[in-house]
């Protein structure tokens, strides 16, 4: 699995649209279906209104009806691994597990993995909310 997803997210890199900091970032997400959406980074002349990959990746698969990430991967050409924002570690939480793993990644091939809930400990997740 790690690997589908990185070569999506390392695939969809080439597409960021980056002009300004000339960062490009790809991420790709796999549901269980065992689809895999990716997303590249969007930035805009008005910061902060650009969109990251991580964040691409997940509308995609909602568009796509999808609701259930198993597998996340990032990748970025930066001197170490590039892990999700925090606005990212929060939207990978609504549709992903505490235990799911994240594949973070350079271009350079080092890769570090980890689970969503050693990048965003104490979430707030539904449990925080009085929902019927």
């Amino acid at each position: 699995m790690t690997q589908d997803l990185l070569g999506a997210a390392r695939r969809v890199r080439n597409n960021a649209y980056a002009p300004y900091s000339g960062f490009k970032v790809g991420a790709a997400v796999q549901t269980a279906s065992g689809q895999v959406y990716p997303g590249c980074n969007v930035e805009n002349v008005a910061y902060p209104e650009g969109t990251c990959a991580e964040a691409g990746a997940v509308a995609a698969m909602v568009a796509a009806g999808e609701t259930k990430i198993v597998g996340v991967a990032v990748i970025a050409d930066s001197p170490n691994p590039i892990t999700p924002c925090g606005g990212c570690r929060q939207k990978l939480a609504e549709f992903g597990s505490a235990d799911m793993v994240v594949t973070m990644a350079t271009m350079g091939g080092d890769i570090i993995k980890t689970t969503l809930g050693e990048l965003l400990p104490g979430a707030f997740t539904r449990t925080h909310m009085d929902l019927d």
